[in-house]
């Protein structure tokens, strides 16, 4: 019969091999091969922009929502998550509330308002809505900053990310490079 020594020195030398090996060297190797491949997106895919005074100011991530409510800014999903069957009183209130918030924000678009720009992602901070959803917001942004629908549809399309291929995802539009481009800084 082993001690309790003999039976632990094995488990504690594993475990600290496997701390070691799993917790530190991987995360390492992939950091800094994500770091020399792909540095963009190792470090948060960072939008940042060179001002006319020629110094530079980040606005955020293109992978992590920002929150805009101004009517002359593109609007993406409501923030947060939620757990809430999609069938469930408590949904049907919200997204009740985020409609009549739509027809407040915008009285004369009497278009269906698309279920994206009324429901919350998966993960709460999606960046990206459908172009149905950028489309729908397209008159009252030209409104509100003097241009025309066309002008802004075409600032859209440009910050469109299309299906992989053709058939592999679905298009989305970055509502903040949209936002910033808008505002002439892309």
């Amino acid at each position: 019969m082993k001690s309790s020594r003999g039976v632990l020195r094995p488990a504690i030398v594993c475990l600290l091999l496997m701390t070691a090996l799993c917790g530190v060297l991987y995360t390492a190797a992939v950091t800094g091969i994500a770091g020399i491949f792909f540095p963009q997106k190792a470090n948060g895919s960072i939008i940042t922009v060179t001002l006319k005074d020629g110094s530079r100011k980040e606005y955020g991530s293109a992978l992590i929502a920002q929150e805009f409510s101004d009517p002359k800014y593109l609007i993406g999903r409501p923030l947060g998550t939620s757990n809430l069957s999609p069938t469930s009183a408590e949904q049907k209130k919200l997204v009740e509330k985020r409609i009549e918030w739509w027809h407040n924000l915008d009285p004369d678009n009497k278009r269906e308002i698309p279920s994206d720009l009324v429901t919350a992602s998966a993960s709460g901070v999606d960046p990206g809505i459908s172009p149905d959803a950028a489309a729908y917001q397209a008159g009252r942004i030209a409104r509100e900053r003097g241009m025309t629908e066309d002008e802004v549809k075409e600032i859209i399309d440009k910050y469109t990310i299309r299906s992989f291929l053709g058939i592999f995802g679905e298009p989305a539009v970055n509502v903040l490079k949209v936002n910033l481009a808008l505002d002439g800084l892309l």
